[in-house]
């Protein structure tokens, strides 16, 4: 997961915006951008909360990237609060089916399969924007729903990896000790 040369201990682990997990926030923000300016009322606290809970599930990943080029600990903690954003998203977009007495999708639903399968593979605001004017109230939830359900897992695999790595390579202060003793010829 980390890419050190041997004298090194800094983490570059890639680019941030190249994790499906990331992609699918940002897909996420804009839907929940739209959907907000077009269903919910001027002045709805609820407007600025799912606004705001679909912005820190993106903005946290990127910001916890960065920090973990020093710090695991921050990363893992910000990347976790993107995790915590979208299960609040989760919670208002389940509050707007059930408060407008619409279904929420699942296995038995005729279309289920499909959206899941749309969403497993289109990772880009682009691929979801043609349909925001014609999707229903209740389309549009249950495909932000497929959304957060999979940003998530693949938030919570990405936490575990980082896990993992951390068990077998240490951190940040470990590699730096490491790299020093390596430069000195310890």
């Amino acid at each position: 997961m980390s890419r050190l040369n041997p004298n090194g201990f800094l983490n570059g682990g890639g680019d941030y915006r190249d994790f499906i997990f990331y992609k699918k926030t940002k897909v996420l923000y804009d839907m929940t951008y739209w959907y907000q300016n077009h269903y919910l009322v001027k002045g709805d606290r609820t407007k600025d909360q799912m606004e705001q809970a679909a912005r820190s599930g993106k903005q946290n990943i990127a910001e916890g990237h960065a920090d973990g080029m020093t710090s695991l600990e921050m990363e893992l903690k910000l990347v976790n609060t993107a995790r915590g954003s979208l299960i609040e998203l989760r919670e208002d977009y389940e509050d707007q089916l059930r408060v407008n007495e619409l279904h929420m999708w699942d296995k038995s639903h005729p279309r289920y399969e499909k959206m899941v399968q749309f969403c497993y593979h289109h990772h880009n605001p682009e691929d979801y924007r043609p349909y925001f004017e014609r999707w229903s109230k209740e389309e549009f939830c249950n495909v932000a729903l497929t959304l957060i359900h999979q940003a998530d897992r693949g938030i919570w695999s990405w936490l575990k990896a980082k896990e993992k790595q951390f068990l077998e390579e240490g951190g940040i202060k470990e590699k730096m000790a490491a790299a020093r003793r390596n430069v000195r010829g310890y």
